[in-house]
């Protein structure tokens, strides 16, 4: 993981945002977030086991220097994650909120301090084609999409971001 510090704070309506380092006692809260069942049906992804989610977290993760991982804070409290890794050439980027935190202008805020931080171009993403909400988060960013991909019965779609805009400020508020 990257020593670095993120200092930056946006005001999204009265809420304070921030990117900070993971810290172990995150861990846990990604954990319960990710066995959301409305986020696991928006994102079509499966929840790990609990000793899985863990060692994939602390091993592959915060112990592989290629990634770069960011707890995003509201207020003070983590709202969830955001990170890049690469997959053989290539850079990806996701991010997972709790569910309290959707449709508040966080995931538009969070991306945008990431995407300052991380400066790797091109930069993929691989969203649930249904997943509204994260596709529109990546396109006010500048992802285009560029393919539909089958993960068995679900649609994905492959977006790729080419350079470091700033999102557009249109519906910043309803991610």
């Amino acid at each position: 993981m990257r020593e670095t510090e993120q200092t930056e704070t946006e005001k999204t309506g009265t809420c304070d945002v921030r990117l900070r380092e993971v810290t172990e006692g995150d861990l846990l809260v990604f954990l319960e977030y990710e066995h959301d069942p409305e986020a696991v049906r928006r994102s079509r992804f499966t929840p790990r086991p609990r000793d899985a989610f863990l060692r994939h977290w602390r091993e592959r993760i915060l112990g592989d220097p290629g990634c770069f991982a960011r707890t995003v804070t509201v207020d003070g409290e983590p709202a969830g994650n955001i990170g890049s890794w690469w997959e053989g050439d290539q850079r990806y980027v996701g991010y997972w909120f709790g569910r309290a935190y959707w449709g508040r202008g966080i995931g538009t805020t969070a991306l945008t301090a990431f995407l300052r931080e991380e400066r790797v171009r091109p930069l993929y993403a691989e969203p649930f084609s249904g997943n509204t909400a994260s596709v529109r988060l990546l396109e006010k960013h500048g992802f285009e999409q560029t393919e539909k991909i089958r993960d068995g019965d679900d649609g994905h779609l492959l977006f790729v971001l080419h350079t470091v805009d700033e999102p557009e400020d249109k519906d910043k508020d309803k991610d």
